[in-house]
């Protein structure tokens, strides 16, 4: 009956203070009584908060008592006992409290979801919400959405048009089994991003602040880990009835069409990652192959094929993914079968796999000697060839345009005849050959500038930062 009462004590209290606006008949009546000796002066909302407060009183009064019993009283049992029912009561009241409030969470949910999404069961549990960036895969622009993290499952939603009121959609939803996280800030030169990988959808994240990046990545995490340890303990529960445990670990090739793919920005790319021709706003277009996120041209993605994590819905597929899900394409679609793949040298590499092992990375802007305007591309250094400059369109392009062997090369400022007109400019010459590059920084021009100094002269590349701290020891020596 107390837990009761206690659960029941907000809404109480809301009831009352509203008919006491609402109805001046009610008023009078509550004031009149409220005049009454037997109230001793207080109002009816104070005395409906006594029951609540009576219990916690108890158990500190009791504690209390105890605190200052002597160990030999008779009564130190009884007290003792006391305390511990009381301290028993206290927490069942507790326990009803937060599970009351729990509720008030997924009604007040359920009513900005305009009462779409059925979520209003004991076993949900609201974990967090709130408005977020999510970055286009096509444009790379930012959009406004909003996330509802449960205890089983990721909401994705955005806004609804409203003239009173803020509402939302559920645009996707992702369970939490499979899910995973990753940081795409360093690998994508985006500040707090991130990208929230599940088997329906995957999603790149941006955070406004770095604080609200940590919180929502910790939140995610930390639920995923629960989520998971409860998955297992049903298995272990239900461990004759376990089939899927016999089957091995699954592999991103067994996943293909089972899981939403990690969409690669359009902007990321500037040629077909399966022809290697370059993209053509008119003659060849960027497409997304949905099973394994890439961009493509449409001759390489004139496929479709039933996806699993779509509902097996038929979707746009790349020729590979067709022939891994489907076997090689009919000679009637007007593709022949490939040939085994040749080992590609790194030329043909995805930019972002070199990145990931690479001495230094970003865009940079970057004029030949002569040439009339700058170019924007993106530069690798690699780790296991530290020489070599290789220049791609774009961080995720299969294949780079260019390559540099930096031996020999002098690094400079610009002479003042040269009118470069950016800003954090340096270059590198070689008898008739000159590059000029423009960097967004002056933290990353230094950077630059420390890397292809030593590779000019024939030394093994380390970090920037280590390189730095080198060159500042033995400044001023000979052997330097």
């Amino acid at each position: 009956m107390y837990g009761e009462y206690v659960k029941n004590f907000d809404r109480a209290m809301e009831l009352v203070n509203a008919w006491l606006e609402r109805s001046s008949q009610f008023k009078v009546i509550v004031h009149e009584v409220q005049r009454e000796e037997a109230c001793g002066s207080l109002t009816l909302q104070h005395h409906m908060l006594e029951p609540v407060q009576r219990i916690p009183r108890y158990e500190l009064l009791l504690k209390d008592y105890l605190l200052n019993l002597p160990q030999d009283s008779p009564d130190h049992g009884d007290a003792e006992k006391s305390l511990q029912l009381i301290a028993t009561a206290a927490e069942h009241s507790n326990a009803a409290i937060r599970k009351m409030e729990r509720m008030h969470k997924l009604l007040k949910v359920y009513e900005l979801l305009g009462g779409e999404e059925d979520i209003v069961s004991p076993t949900n549990e609201l974990i967090k919400e709130g408005h977020i960036l999510k970055l286009s895969a096509k444009s790379g622009m930012t959009q406004d959405r909003y996330l509802i993290l449960f205890n089983d499952r990721l909401l994705y939603c955005v806004p609804k048009l409203r003239l009173i009121g803020q509402k939302f959609s559920v645009r996707a939803r992702m369970t939490l089994s499979g899910m995973e996280l990753k940081d795409s800030s360093s690998s994508l030169n985006l500040p707090r991003t991130f990208l929230v990988c599940g088997k329906q959808r995957s999603l790149e994240l941006q955070a406004r602040t770095e604080e609200e990046k940590k919180d929502w990545i910790q939140a995610i995490q930390v639920t995923i880990s629960r989520h998971e340890q409860t998955l297992e303990t049903c298995r272990l529960i239900n461990s004759s009835h376990r089939e899927e445990d016999q089957t091995p670990p699954s592999s991103p090739n067994t996943d293909l069409g089972k899981r939403a793919p990690t969409p690669i920005r359009e902007k990321e790319v500037t040629m077909c990652m399966r022809c290697q021709e370059p993209f053509h706003s008119i003659t060849k277009r960027r497409h997304h192959c949905k099973a394994c996120g890439h961009v493509v041209c449409g001759k390489c993605s004139e496929f479709r094929a039933r996806l699993f994590y779509d509902n097996n819905r038929t979707n746009r597929v790349c020729v590979e993914c067709f022939t891994a899900l489907h076997g090689s394409p009919s000679s009637s679609t007007g593709f022949q079968q490939q040939t085994p793949q040749r080992r590609r040298s790194i030329l043909e590499k995805q930019a972002s796999v070199v990145a990931e092992n690479s001495i230094i990375c970003s865009f940079l802007h970057y004029m030949e000697k002569g040439g009339k305007s700058w170019q924007k591309a993106w530069f690798v250094i690699p780790e296991n060839e530290p020489l070599v400059l290789y220049i791609y369109g774009a961080p995720q392009d299969v294949k780079a345009q260019r390559s540099i062997p930096l031996i020999g090369f002098e690094l400079g400022a610009p002479d003042a005849g040269d009118r470069v007109e950016r800003r954090n400019t340096f270059k590198i010459s070689q008898s008739h050959l000159s590059l000029y590059f423009s960097a967004e920084t002056e933290e990353l021009q230094r950077r630059w500038a420390a890397v292809l100094g030593r590779a000019g002269r024939g030394l093994d590349c380390l970090p920037p930062h280590c390189i730095l701290e080198a060159d500042e020891e033995c400044q001023g020596s000979e052997t330097a």
